[in-house]
């Protein structure tokens, strides 16, 4: 059973929680909603060239953009 998280605000933190959460193999959380005041296009840039934690992985960005709402 996965647990449901919602991530308020997409800095840097929310970013390293939501990969956690996308490249975890347990599946232990399941992200419900991310609330931040930025375009998602603009946040799907941050999360796939973060400088902090790096860049991810192609096919990690394409699972993300099927789940897209």
């Amino acid at each position: 059973m996965s647990v449901k998280v919602g991530i308020n605000g997409f800095g840097r933190i929310g970013r390293l929680m939501f990969r956690q959460a996308i490249q975890d193999p347990q599946q232990r959380y399941k992200i419900m909603a991310i609330n931040d005041s930025k375009d998602i296009k603009y946040l799907m840039y941050l999360l796939k060239y973060d400088s902090a934690h790096g860049k991810l992985k192609s096919s990690e960005i394409f699972l993300l953009r099927l789940n897209q709402i």
